[in-house]
């Protein structure tokens, strides 16, 4: 029976991979009799106990090495190795592990509101991308730190900011950024928060009734008729003296003075 040494038809190709997605590394050997086949990587035997969750198959002269799901420590040099009793062989290649990248964007936006004086304001947002974006909240372009009045929640992707009891002066556009190494994204919303407002005193209106008026108006014809008639009693009283004056001047005398009338009869 003639002998073979390893031969790899089909050698290792370099794999680039993104974080998560599954790695391959495939070979297609030859030799007689059938070689027996290890993997390295680095330089260091690979084994499912040295790197956790990796698949190493070896049928009908193919060799597979399988990583479902690869992350930024399995990027490096991976072999392998062919051997029989006539010599061995050795094909190697690059794993290179890539971060996926997705810009921030946001699944749920802020929302303007109108809020009465004492009211608790929540405004949320739901934001993606990948690496994790940093997020920041503003209010007319100064940042918002977490306190006693603004607090900063976040629960996965849904981020909060709550107003325990927001007041007039709280009134304003508020916008939220979200920051990663493949861009970012801006979200704003408008805040308008009501004051107390004062109740206006009702203005009080007298109303007069027609028969007010007309009670009124025959109060005042009264009055004057009245005046009137003492202005002729009086009148005529006086006029009454004169005349009986006039009738007893005969028989006796008048004197008259600039102050005062007196008669003296004889």
């Amino acid at each position: 029976m003639s002998t073979q040494a390893p031969t790899f038809i089909q050698p290792l190709q370099n794999v680039v991979a993104l974080e998560g997605s599954a790695a391959t590394f495939e070979a297609q050997v030859s030799g007689s009799p059938v070689p027996e086949v290890s993997w390295f990587r680095d330089g260091q035997v690979l084994s499912a106990a040295a790197l956790p969750g990796i698949q190493i198959s070896f049928s009908d002269g193919r060799a597979v090495l399988r990583i479902p799901a690869v992350t930024a420590a399995h990027s490096g040099r991976f072999s392998v190795r062919a051997t029989n009793g006539a010599g061995q062989a050795t094909s190697t290649a690059e794993l290179l592990v890539k971060a996926e990248m997705a810009p921030p964007g946001f699944l749920q936006r802020l929302q303007s509101s109108v809020v009465r004086q004492g009211s608790q304001v929540r405004m949320d947002i739901q934001v993606t991308g990948i690496p994790t974006p940093v997020v920041k909240f503003f209010r007319e372009g100064a940042e918002i730190q977490s306190s006693a009045d603004f607090e900063i929640l976040q629960e996965g992707d849904l981020y909060s900011l709550l107003i325990a009891e927001a007041f007039p002066e709280d009134s304003g556009t508020y916008s939220v950024t979200a920051t990663n190494s493949s861009g970012r994204a801006t979200s704003s919303a408008e805040l308008l928060v009501r004051g107390e407002e004062a109740v206006p005193a009702k203005k009080t209106k007298t109303v007069i009734s027609t028969s007010q008026i007309s009670q009124t108006g025959q109060t005042r014809v009264d009055k004057v008729q009245y005046i009137h008639l003492n202005l002729y009693s009086i009148f005529y009283c006086l006029l009454f003296i004169y005349i009986v004056c006039l009738h007893f001047q005969p028989s006796g005398i008048v004197a008259y003075s600039q102050k005062h009338i007196s008669a003296h009869y004889v």
